[in-house]
């Protein structure tokens, strides 16, 4: 028998028995009175009967007449259902045979056959037609109604059977019991499917249909004990060939093959264990490669990561920093996808071994999860130092190039400051200098003084830095202590010469008595009034921030209050401007020789009035520039406004739906498929709520391209909105999946909708928080309210296997998995031992060819790869042991 079948997906019809005969109540009594479908029907029914009377020693000869006395009617009941009938009537009057008929009915009707229009009185009478249709209820439920192919029966199974066992040859494609069995073909598929050895089907050809029905009914009578029931050439020259004669006949084919029927089951059997094998050996192999390979991969990195020779240059700490940061972008990004796909993987397979009813996978030693998840912590751990360390050096080594840096600035700067200086203060200037220069030349010099006390800090610094650069080992230290120390000597030279210069005057000054205290005067309030201008200058010129009305309405108040005190200052300007004009009358009056020069200050009564003028310019531009600003606030005012309208509705609306989500979640009314289409439903709502959030995007890309930073009209930012889009999309995709997931469980378990409903009552129960998960104290207080009597040791047990991760949590779709696996039903070993036996025709043992025969190639040859020699004098050579390969199937010893 071959292997090849064609895989096709049937509608599953369950008919009771009653119902069934219900159906045929209305079989198609008027077509009987066809003459072709009557003949048909007449000789097929007819050889069927005696196909049962001939182990009684009897047959019919006419169907109308002979069971007219119900004797063999009787005895046709009692062949074909293998019980005893009440003792016939022995008389031969009307009521006698009357009596019988009714016997044989009434049978019938106890084996939940309802019989319809069909009495004891019609068939006594010789009734062909209703004769033909009593015949037709006894082959309904006596060779038809027990066929079951795949959960269909009767005609359904019969006709799927068929389909089944035809699919592999060509010019058959049967459909119905008529047409489909008009160029014998069919029949001839059949009988080669079981029996290659009595048909050569190559050689048949579909345009010689009579020579193929004739081949068929022989070939049947002859090797398989069927009876000729049909002509070829009634089939032939009807249109359509009477259903009920067509399956009469094919029923007998189902049953003369009922046995390979059943090493057929066992193959499948087999087939589907395997399969499930093959596919977790995959998952094995790949998950023991990926481990491997990820190990590797931290074995090679740990040690770069661990060196930490430190370089001498920033260049070379900033490579270092680069190919660090390369390692984080473009190495680890895919060993944390592989180590993500290994837990994925490893928890899909035993997912699959515990449904399967496998034991556990077991990874090579090193490569358990834990292993692969403390290997990566310790890497994770060597990565963190080896970024500190990093981090640290390079901050070292700014640390060493931003002192050198301020080091070389402030010792350009002090000797900057200090060109010249020596000369200067060696001068004899004020020997032949007027009193007025004599003056002039103090306050220079005590101001000279006062500078040079003021950068006293400055080589103080110098010295500092010189020091730490030695102490943090700078690699130039040499040239730094060299150019530190030619300050600190110049500077003690600068000193000594300072002082000397200021003797020299002191003594000079006494000849001296007359002071200008008009200049004096004049640079002490010329002074503070142009620090003024140039602070009211700087305020008016200084660009300003704001981000609220209140804000520039701050600035509008403050610069309203600074016009306010022009007056106040206009004054000031004209008592300093007074100063200067009375040195002039002085002058002029007394002739003295202006040099035009203030030996007190630089400014000159001329500085003063430009910048008076320039203070007047910029106010007006100040008063433009702060109502521009107004109206542009306004605008951002409107802005934030319209935004805050939209967010504070979709905010909440977010939050409503997550909640309403929620409730769907552990709403128990209603089927799954009833939650799936709310769910569906709310998720379609969702989709069309983006238009929303899209606008409010719009207005949020305005208010950015504003530089608007807050918004008091609403707690809600974009941020926020888009969080919360994405967690209501995120939690309604994982909602669905749930449930498909709890919808895949259900079906592949068998579990009734009332069970997943009283599952999910039980877990909201104990589910204190409402989060979907359960601690184990509340998983043990489920249980027990459930009817398990548990101790520690099977407590524990049982948090292996709804927590093998030991998370702490049972989720759901763990506690499902929990409770049905204890109620549904799976393959064990034993059964897989029995449907083995079955193609080793009950022997201990099984041969090669065997297996090659009964399995599809992939399988045959797996188990033959697998399977250990029989160890047994009464089995030939090559023989293979099947028991033991059950038994390692699911992690068993032999039985």
């Amino acid at each position: 028998m071959t292997a090849v079948e064609t895989q096709v997906q049937y509608t599953t019809t369950y008919v009771t028995t009653e119902e069934y005969m219900t159906q045929e109540e209305d079989w198609d009594r008027d077509l009987l009175l066809d003459p072709a479908w009557e003949k048909q029907q007449r000789k097929t029914f007819t050889a069927w009967c005696n196909s049962h009377l001939r182990k009684a020693g009897t047959q019919i000869e006419n169907i109308e007449e002979d069971f007219r006395n119900g004797l063999k009617l009787m005895l046709l009941l009692e062949v074909i259902s293998g019980e005893r009938l009440p003792k016939p009537d022995k008389g031969k009057m009307r009521f006698h045979k009357i009596a019988n008929v009714n016997k044989a009915l009434d049978f019938i009707c106890s084996k939940g056959v309802k019989l319809v229009s069909i009495g004891a009185e019609e068939i006594v009478d010789g009734n062909v037609k209703m004769t033909l249709g009593m015949i037709w209820t006894i082959i309904l439920r006596f060779a038809i109604q027990d066929i079951s192919v795949e959960e269909t029966s009767a005609k359904e199974g019969l006709l799927l059977w068929c389909q089944r066992k035809t699919a592999p040859y060509r010019n058959v494609n049967v459909q119905n019991f008529h047409i489909s069995w008009k160029d014998g073909l069919a029949l001839c598929a059949l009988i080669h499917r079981h029996r290659p050895d009595l048909i050569d089907y190559s050689k048949l050809r579909k345009d010689d249909p009579i020579g193929n029905l004739n081949t068929a009914f022989e070939v049947a009578e002859k090797f398989l004990d069927i009876p000729k029931m049909l002509d070829a050439e009634d089939i032939v020259n009807t249109p359509k060939p009477d259903e009920k004669a067509i399956m009469t006949y094919v029923s007998c084919f189902y049953h003369a093959f009922a046995g390979a029927e059943q090493a057929e089951t066992a193959a499948n059997r087999i087939c589907k264990v395997l399969a499930v094998n093959q596919e977790n050996e995959r998952l094995m192999e790949e998950y023991e490669k990926l481990a491997s390979e990820l190990l590797e991969w931290i074995r090679r990195t740990i040690p770069w990561l661990e060196n930490r020779v430190a370089e001498q240059t920033m260049r070379a700490m900033q490579q270092k920093l680069e190919d660090f940061r390369d390692y984080r972008r473009v190495h680890k990004p895919p060993r944390v996808q592989e180590k993500c796909q290994l837990e994925i993987n490893f928890n899909t397979l035993q997912t699959k071994l515990r449904l399967s009813n496998r034991p556990a996978f077991m990874p090579s030693e090193g490569k358990m999860v834990s292993d692969i998840a403390n290997a990566w912590k310790g890497l994770e751990q060597v990565e963190k130092g080896y970024e500190e360390w990093l981090l640290t050096e390079i901050r070292r080594l700014e640390r060493l190039d931003h002192l050198a840096e301020k080091f070389k600035q402030k010792c350009a700067l002090h000797e900057s400051w200090t060109a010249g200086k020596e000369d200067l203060l060696a001068q004899k200037d004020y020997e032949s200098a007027s009193l007025m220069e004599i003056r002039a030349l103090m306050r220079k010099h005590e101001a000279f003084e006062s500078d040079l006390a003021a950068h006293q800090d400055r080589v103080e610094q110098i010295a500092a830095i010189a020091q730490e650069l030695n102490e943090l080992d700078y690699h130039d230290a040499a040239t730094v202590n060299s150019r530190c120390q030619g300050i600190c000597d110049q500077w003690d030279n600068l000193g000594t010469l300072t002082q000397k210069r200021r003797d020299a005057l002191e003594r000079v000054e006494k000849l001296w008595e007359t002071i200008d205290q008009l200049y004096l005067e004049f640079a002490k309030r010329a002074a503070p009034f142009n620090n003024w201008m140039d602070g009211a200058m700087e305020d008016l010129q200084d660009m300003f921030i704001v981000h609220s009305i209140e804000e520039i309405q701050s600035l509008i108040t403050a610069h309203d209050q600074f016009k306010a005190t022009l007056p106040e200052a206009d004054k000031e300007r004209m008592a300093t401007l007074g100063i200067q004009n009375e040195i002039m009358k002085i002058a002029q009056t007394y002739g003295i020789k202006l040099s035009g020069i203030n030996p007190y200050t630089n400014l000159s009564p001329q500085d003063i009035s430009n910048k008076w003028e320039a203070v007047k310019h910029l106010v007006p531009l100040r008063d433009q520039m702060l109502q521009e600003e107004v109206a542009r606030q306004q605008a951002n005012e409107r802005l934030r406004r319209q935004f805050a309208a939209q967010a504070n509705i979709i905010g909440p609306w977010i939050q409503t739906k997550m909640e309403e989500i929620g409730h769907v979640s552990v709403d128990i009314a209603g089927s799954l498929e009833e939650q799936m289409n709310n769910l569906k439903q709310y998720e379609q709502n969702i989709i069309n709520y983006k238009s929303n959030i899209d606008k409010l995007e719009g207005d949020h890309q305005l208010i950015q391209e504003a530089l608007i930073f807050d918004n008091k009209h609403t707690n809600y930012t974009m941020e926020h909105i888009r969080v919360g889009w994405e967690q209501l999309l995120t939690t309604i995709a994982r909602t669905i999946n749930e449930v498909e997931n709890q919808i895949l469980t259900r079906d592949a378990k068998g579990i009734s909708q009332e069970q997943l409903n009283e599952f999910r009552a039980s877990f909201n129960h104990f589910d204190r928080k409402r989060n979907g998960m359960m601690d184990p104290d509340d998983f043990r207080a489920c249980l027990i309210s459930m009817g398990y009597d548990l101790g520690e040791v099977e407590f524990a047990r049982i948090m292996t296997l709804v927590d093998p991760n030991n998370t702490g949590v049972v989720t759901f779709q763990a506690f499902i998995d929990f409770m049905t696996r204890e109620t549904a039903e799976t393959d064990t070993a034993e059964q897989v031992m029995a449907s083995f036996k079955i193609l080793a025709s009950d022997k201990t043992y099984i041969t090669v060819d065997e297996l090659r025969r009964e399995l599809p190639p992939e399988q045959a040859e797996y188990c033959i790869s697998r399977m250990t020699k029989y160890i047994g004098a009464d089995a030939p050579p090559g023989a293979l042991d099947y028991i033991s390969f059950s038994s390692a199937l699911y992690g068993e010893s032999d039985l």
